[in-house]
């Protein structure tokens, strides 16, 4: 899949499976796409699975830019056990009955966790505490004080409910902003209950518009590496404004371009022959380059 130039620059949608770190994945697509500069936008748990976008050459350059779109996931909390990672890989740390939870109950909780909330991270979690990682700390026994968080749940779905003996399964499709951890909506909700909760099945089915209809699995990428070109992934995401040729040059060297009302946020440049320039932000009346594709 590569020529003497080096691999196309794009993205890969990877059907992420269990048991993988995301960096994982990153050194096998490094191997399939014969280069080093490959990337990842949004960490997924070993445990989980779904998409994970992957970025190889220039569209790493991408990756913090998606990083902050809006993630789809469907997820299994069981209530009535509480564990010290919040999910299903840590040690059970408490119990309670959830025998006697009703689904009105259940719902009224995700209910109450839906929209814009604060939300305290994991204790296992990658966010640095005085320059070190909380789950580096956690898993020596600290105990890390994390500071809550604002995030946005746009949709907490409950889609099914399964009774065994003291715990309760419930199953949600959750859409929610970056940065959002379902391991603290588990826990919140057994908290809210009562019971104590904890992840026990999480699969990412979307990623802003890249959803698992476009991903493949290793075995696939295996067969055939398909790579989503960069004009593609871009016009995908952000807003698309095209310029004629002098414009063109001006981006191409850095220069800014005056802003069309295009709003907050990436835009995407493109030249008269549609390959992608730039991507720019439009502050005040300018147009001011984040990322230059074409030299």
């Amino acid at each position: 899949m590569t020529d003497r130039k080096g691999p196309p620059s794009g993205l890969v949608i990877v059907d992420k499976p269990a048991e993988w770190t995301s960096h994982d994945v990153v050194g096998k697509l490094r191997r399939l796409a014969g280069t080093r500069r490959v990337g990842h936008a949004g960490t997924l748990d070993p445990m989980a699975t779904g998409v994970l976008v992957i970025g190889v050459e220039k569209a790493t350059r991408l990756l913090g830019h998606l990083a902050l779109t809006e993630k789809g996931y469907d997820a299994t909390i069981r209530l009535g056990q509480s564990t010290n990672t919040d999910d299903a890989e840590g040690e059970i740390t408490a119990t309670a009955s959830a025998a006697s939870v009703t689904e009105a109950e259940v719902r009224a909780g995700a209910a109450a966790l839906t929209g814009a909330i604060r939300q305290v991270p994991p204790q296992v979690s990658a966010i640095k505490v005085d320059g070190r990682r909380a789950y580096t700390m956690a898993r020596k026994g600290e105990r890390v004080a994390l500071e809550e968080r604002p995030v946005t749940v746009h949709s907490f779905t409950i889609t099914g409910i399964r009774r065994e003996g003291d715990l309760l399964d419930v199953d949600a499709s959750i859409a929610c902003s970056s940065g959002t951890y379902i391991r603290a909506l588990a826990r919140d909700l057994g908290a809210r209950l009562g019971t104590g909760g904890h992840l026990t099945y999480l699969r990412r089915t979307r990623v802003g518009p890249y959803d698992l209809s476009m991903a493949r699995t290793i075995e696939q990428l295996e067969e055939k590496l398909d790579i989503l070109p960069i004009g593609e992934a871009v016009a995908a995401v952000f807003p698309r404004r095209e310029v004629d040729a002098e414009d063109a040059r001006k981006v191409m060297h850095g220069g800014r371009l005056p802003a069309i009302g295009q709003g907050p946020g990436p835009v995407g440049v493109f030249a008269p022959d549609g390959t992608l320039l730039a991507l720019v932000e439009e502050r005040g009346k300018a147009a001011k380059p984040l990322a230059v594709f074409v030299p």
